[in-house]
């Protein structure tokens, strides 16, 4: 390994002391990612009409199970590591898995935004994305201070040298042990980084009002390529077929954020576009999003559909006073009995052609 001209100083902080209270710092910064993450998601809610305490409400129901199926999901990869039944739920130490949390929550949020209509789902699921980022770099900041999520030795410019702390890997358990003095990768600071940036690049395409299906398309992919990426640095997780529980979680982001970018998004740009100007056909060619639209979702509002009235492109039926030819004053032109003007026209009805009754005013 070439030699190392500089190293960023790593000490581990899993407590922060403050005189007899003793606070673990990894459940501290999950605690201000989920806040923050939740209450950025409820502001920018409010542009695509959802009600913050709605969103707040579905917020902590979806971190809920989200922390389930991320413990879960650890506690299945990091057996060796459990030694009595309250490590299983010791997250206040750390081990959460994020692909066993994003599972979790998409499980339980998926009915609820299927009952949307279809830009609404969509641009909620962007302000939602910009919130799972922010929480998801802050909580990074917790597994730093644990020492979770290390690599191995190397001479990267961002490496970290080791000196000193307890840490949640490498105590020589599975892998190598870790010693003071190591310069090493440590994922959790290239995540944290990485993420951070992947935020102010979504914060900026919903300021500019991006089409709906953008952000969440730009942060599946960003998320499946980086942490498949960084994941092939770690020495201490467990994998299947050489790939860790999260890159195969990645091998489906990416493809979905790809199918939102490329098939989602351009179906939406048409319906906004008809939003901003009634003249333009309610529907995109192509149709629905594929989650759960039905044929309400793509009738146009104000036309009849078909089966229902009038049949489309044809006028009323009329009955045969209506077209009776004018007579007696009406075809001289001059006042009659029925107070019809001199210029003959019966105004009390349609004019031949006209349905009477049709939409697209």
């Amino acid at each position: 390994m070439p030699p190392v001209l500089a190293a960023i100083p790593y000490t581990t902080f899993p407590a922060i002391e403050l005189g007899p209270v003793t606070l673990r710092t990894f459940g501290i910064m999950v605690a201000i990612g989920v806040v923050v993450g939740i209450s950025v998601a409820a502001r920018l809610g409010e542009q695509v009409g959802r009600p913050a305490d709605d969103t707040i409400n579905l917020g902590v129901k979806l971190v809920v199970a989200g922390v389930v199926g991320a413990r879960i999901t650890w506690v299945l990869t990091h057996l060796d590591q459990i030694e009595s039944p309250i490590d299983l739920i010791a997250v206040w130490e750390g081990g959460l898995q994020f692909s066993g949390g994003f599972i979790g929550a998409v499980l339980l949020g998926l009915p609820v935004f299927l009952r949307w209509d279809r830009l609404t789902r969509w641009g909620m699921l962007d302000r939602c994305m910009l919130g799972l980022a922010l929480g998801l770099a802050i909580g990074r900041i917790g597994c730093y201070s644990v020492g979770e999520h290390l690599g191995g030795l190397t001479s990267f410019p961002l490496a970290t040298r080791y000196d000193g702390g307890p840490t949640r890997e490498g105590g020589g358990g599975t892998g190598r042990l870790l010693q003071v003095g190591d310069v090493i990768h440590n994922t959790s600071l290239y995540e944290m980084l990485h993420v951070f940036v992947l935020s102010a690049v979504l914060w900026w395409l919903i300021r500019r009002r991006s089409t709906p299906g953008t952000a969440i398309g730009v942060f599946l992919v960003w998320i499946g390529i980086g942490r498949f990426a960084t994941d092939f640095l770690r020495i201490y997780d467990d994998t299947v077929a050489g790939l860790t529980g999260a890159q195969l979680m990645c091998l489906v982001l990416v493809p979905v954020g790809l199918w939102a970018l490329l098939r989602v998004r351009p179906r939406l740009a048409g319906e906004v576009a008809a939003a901003e100007d009634p003249q333009t056909p309610g529907d995109a060619p192509g149709g629905g999003d594929g989650l759960g639209d039905d044929v309400a979702d793509d009738v146009v509002p104000g036309h009849p559909s078909p089966g229902h009235g009038a049949q489309a492109g044809t006028a009323p039926e009329r009955s045969a006073d209506e077209v009776r030819p004018p007579t007696g004053a009406q075809a001289t032109g001059r006042p009659g009995a029925g107070g019809h003007p001199a210029d003959g026209v019966d105004r009390s009805s349609p004019a031949p052609g006209t349905a009477a009754g049709a939409s697209g005013e």
